[in-house]
């Protein structure tokens, strides 16, 4: 039996100053990234300082694409089973997020997967991932 994906409802991201160039690129289709301008490493989650070097960070731009490193699919906390997971993107950072609009069943570590950014309850889209 397959589990199709049905739509979570997802609540509005709170917007506060230093999170303002993310959503506002996430309601563009583009997802964002620090990176550290004195070491050059990107982080996940967002800080205003580099968690390796404590230096300032800038958004750069990310390409949406990854690698499904751990994931699980829950089916008993709610009307709608969902799968939450942790992608690896390309540019080396992984961030925990949902895998939507697929086939529960057929999600695997080390697919690949692309952004796609989901509507919130009344608020910015959030960045959720699909099979590529």
């Amino acid at each position: 039996m397959t589990t199709p994906h049905v739509p979570l409802a997802y609540k509005a991201p709170d917007e506060q100053p230093d999170n303002a160039a993310f959503w506002q690129a996430a309601r563009a289709g583009r997802l964002l990234v620090k990176v550290c301008e004195a070491c050059g490493k990107p982080h996940w989650y967002p800080r205003v300082l580099c968690p390796f070097c404590m230096g300032d960070t800038a958004w750069k731009e990310a390409s949406g694409r990854g690698t499904i490193y751990a994931f699980s699919v829950t089916r008993r906390a709610g009307p709608n089973p969902f799968c939450i997971a942790y992608v690896t993107l390309e540019e080396g950072v992984s961030m925990m997020t949902h895998i939507v609009d697929c086939d529960l069943d057929s999600v695997r570590i080390g697919q690949k997967v692309r952004v796609r950014f989901s509507p919130s309850d009344g608020g910015a889209p959030v960045p959720t991932f699909t099979l590529a």
